[in-house]
């Protein structure tokens, strides 16, 4: 039994960087037996990363749910090509799994799906789609989203007068559910230029594939040679890993049903099992969040943007 009056669910985000297909398919067993409920699949930077298509993140979003996870299909953030729009259209078009939104285009096309098929399951509103207020939220819910992820950037004050726990916005489905990023490095912007290809000199078009060299992307120093940011081909994110570790009591003051943790390439069932120990089993954050520190993780943590701080201030013991 825990601790707590309600158990907050952890969802293991859409993985961000270009792995080998075996890593790929090591680190999702790992995950099938881990305490996430929800996974987050797809392929969310760049199309041109094409080892998995939608078959094959199907064919994986049905071992993953045989072994009990809620499995969510994820679109890309920024849509740059005829060919990429057809493939959101595959996605969001199809009703064997629920489907995350990462645009207003994809947005466009669900609320038309659901418009059609009313029956057909409740779609996420991803964190790159801008609801900052009630009411865009309640516009969203209006179209057949159930669950709302919020924006990386939202302190948890904001998040819980978006959608309170106690006069939640309603969908066709019933209350929208809440979710917030609380591990990971933090996806800041999007770009048509890939900075991994420009950073080797080399184009888009012919790139080389060269993010596949950086496991968990290529680090940026500031002149002064502290870690900034991070290059992952067309996505810009913080060099620092956002965690939440030790905010479970604002967290669920806020309405948080479930928190979502980005995959890192070494140690991330670790830290999400600690999550589960401290948010859900009374573990003490303090001493987890010293562990989490010592794991071979690609950065420092920091929890600013949940508390109204710069994104890069460290959490206070």
């Amino acid at each position: 039994m825990t601790p707590f009056d309600k158990t907050l669910g952890l969802t293991v985000g859409p993985l961000q960087y270009w792995w080998p297909r075996a890593a790929v398919m090591d680190f999702y067993a790992e995950v099938a037996d881990s305490a996430a409920g929800r996974v987050v699949l797809g392929e969310v930077v760049c199309s041109r990363r094409n080892d998995f298509g939608l078959d094959d993140w199907l064919a994986l979003a049905r071992d993953l749910r045989a072994a009990g996870k809620s499995v969510v299909l994820a679109t890309q953030p920024l849509v740059m090509s005829e060919a990429e729009l057809r493939t959101l259209r595959r996605v969001a078009e199809q009703d064997e799994f629920a489907v995350e939104a990462g645009d207003a285009a994809a947005l466009q096309v669900l609320a038309r799906a659901f418009a059609a098929r009313p029956a057909r399951q409740p779609f996420v509103i991803g964190q790159h789609v801008n609801v900052y207020n009630r009411a865009a939220l309640i516009e969203h819910a209006s179209f057949g989203a159930g669950h709302w992820v919020a924006p990386m950037e939202l302190g948890l004050d904001a998040v819980a007068r978006i959608n309170p726990p106690a006069d939640r916005v309603t969908g066709h489905s019933g209350p929208i559910t809440t979710e917030v990023f609380a591990f990971g490095r933090m996806p800041l912007a999007f770009s048509a230029r890939c900075f991994t290809a420009r950073h080797h000199q080399l184009s888009k078009d012919a790139c080389d594939f060269r993010c596949r060299d950086d496991a968990d992307g290529l680090l940026l120093s500031s002149g002064d040679h502290q870690p900034f940011l991070v290059l992952n081909g067309v996505q810009t994110q913080s060099a620092a890993l956002h965690c939440l570790l030790g905010d479970a009591a604002a967290l669920r003051a806020a309405g948080v049903d479930s928190v979502r943790l980005s995959p890192c390439s070494q140690d991330f069932v670790r830290a999400l099992q600690l999550f589960d120990e401290v948010l859900n089993h009374g573990a003490a954050a303090e001493a987890a969040r010293a562990e989490m520190a010592a794991l071979r993780l690609p950065g420092t943590l920091v929890n600013g943007f949940a508390h109204r701080q710069p994104g890069m201030e460290a959490p206070t013991p």
